[in-house]
């Protein structure tokens, strides 16, 4: 049997799609892809079918989405190696850092945590 990640998918709640793209898109210096389906307004962040980690989006439904501090939290991997990279953008992109870059380990890496523009807490990770 082949060994997969047991994430397949993520959704991040958001009350104004445009300020939210415009957030992860200066955080992380990547293109969204938006799309509408059914009922749902997405933006799919990149995605590779052969890599690693989750493929996600961010999504606005008026009745079933709701942004929160308090659900499950996310760990964005950094997509230069250091998380302090993508920390550096958080403020100027309309965002609040909770968490400074903080060692977990010398094996797991670093960490972060975040507030985005909608009132999701994140968090960022990296090995330096």
């Amino acid at each position: 049997m082949a060994e997969s990640n047991a994430v397949g998918w993520f959704e991040i709640p958001v009350l104004n799609m445009e300020r939210a793209i415009k957030f992860y898109e200066d955080v992380f210096n990547i293109k969204l892809d938006r799309n509408t389906m059914a009922e749902l307004d997405m933006a799919w962040f990149p995605w590779d079918a052969g890599g690693t980690g989750a493929a996600g989006s961010l999504v606005y439904n008026e009745d079933n989405y709701k942004p929160s501090m308090d659900g499950v939290l996310i760990y964005f991997s950094s997509r230069t190696g250091d998380l302090a990279d993508e920390l550096a953008r958080v403020e100027g992109a309309g965002g609040k850092i909770l968490v400074p870059k903080t060692l977990i380990t010398e094996d797991i890496g670093y960490m972060a945590v975040c507030l985005d523009t909608e009132g999701n807490k994140i968090a960022l990770h990296s090995m330096k």
